[in-house]
């Protein structure tokens, strides 16, 4: 019996995988700001730091066991953790998170640590019954989709806080949701099945004016983290993310070539559209063609450097745009001149389905 394994993140699923190594990368990227009153980012962080088994943690001579959905840390480490100035601040979303009854948190004393445990944590995670290290950069955990729209709705969304809720509601190859077979497409579960939103339903949805949504979206977009499409009129957006499938399911940008290529031979206003709306197919065009340029363009007298490749779509076709630094090497009557660099465009039409 043959059997085919398919991609999927589908909008049924009450969960969602969180991997550590991502939102690891997120707490260190301080482009992104932590400073609003949702606390999803924050419960999310401790939940990172929860053990799926118990584990001894030895600080300063003394070791505690650490129970499944448990942790223990110093008061330091939490400050560093959500970002904030005073160790006491850090303590403050403790009390907020153990008040809202997602964890239960001791403090402990000797040398300033904390105890905490995420509440719930089997009823969403596998509990293992041994004793062992728990790695706490790699793997991933599972979040309930259901808290995070509890804590978008609790106060103002910070950056961060809309990265996570972006993440956790991005949907792929679902029949259910129109345009995820393109890519992980954000979608929000209002049981329409359509993706489309809009900046005034994001800035009731964040607690923050529309003009923040703007500006916010257009920044994770120019940090490569999505791709807004915009449509005309009152139409709306979609939200497609970046890096998601590498992360979530360790699946190269390349998966889509071969969907594309025989789509373009297909139906090329259909392939035009996509690749619009497809970033990771446009950076894997581009790799591809500057690997090959870099491995033919092999001559003595000169060098090709800096190569770019831009789509630029019209109606009726699409053009590519090539980009280099071209450097001469000019000998004459057995003396070597200094090189001369020139920056040299190129373009080209695709117009046809072959």
């Amino acid at each position: 019996m043959d059997y085919q394994l398919e991609v999927k993140q589908i909008v049924d699923y009450p969960r969602c995988r969180i991997y550590r190594e991502f939102l690891r990368s997120l707490m260190e990227d301080r482009d992104i700001r932590t400073n609003g009153s949702s606390y999803l980012f924050y419960y999310m962080t401790l939940c990172s730091y929860a053990n799926f088994r118990s584990s001894y943690r030895r600080i300063e001579g003394i070791s505690y066991l650490v129970g499944s959905g448990e942790w223990i840390c110093r008061t330091s480490e939490l400050a560093e953790w959500f970002r904030t100035r005073f160790q006491h601040q850090a303590l403050s979303i403790l009390d907020y998170l153990q008040k809202q009854n997602y964890i239960t948190y001791t403090r402990l004393d000797r040398n300033g640590l904390v105890k905490f445990t995420i509440n719930g944590w089997k009823q969403h995670n596998t509990a293992l019954d041994y004793n062992y290290p728990c790695l706490k950069d790699v793997g991933f955990f599972f979040f309930p989709v259901a808290a995070v729209h509890e804590l978008i709705s609790m106060g103002k969304c910070s950056e961060m806080d809309i990265v996570l809720d972006l993440w956790v509601h991005a949907i792929y190859n679902d029949g259910q949701v129109q345009g995820s077979e393109l890519g992980p497409v954000v979608y929000f579960r209002n049981t329409t099945g359509n993706p489309l939103t809009s900046f005034s339903d994001l800035a009731l949805r964040w607690g923050i004016s529309k003009a923040t949504v703007s500006r916010i979206l257009n920044k994770l977009q120019d940090k490569g983290y999505l791709s807004l499409v915009s449509f005309t009129g009152r139409h709306g957006s979609v939200i497609y993310l970046r890096s998601y499938l590498s992360t979530m399911f360790n699946v190269s940008a390349r998966i889509y070539a071969d969907t594309f290529h025989s789509q373009r031979e297909a139906n090329l206003g259909s392939y035009m559209a996509d690749l619009h709306l497809s970033a990771a197919y446009q950076d894997a065009l581009r790799a591809g063609f500057i690997s090959g340029m870099e491995e033919r363009v092999r001559l003595d007298d000169y060098t090709v450097g800096n190569i770019s490749l831009q789509f630029r779509q019209h109606p009726d076709r699409i053009e590519y745009v090539v980009d280099c630094d071209a450097t001469f090497r000019i000998r004459m009557f057995g003396n070597l001149f200094t090189p001369i660099t020139q920056h040299i465009t190129l373009t080209g039409s695709h117009n046809t389905k072959y």
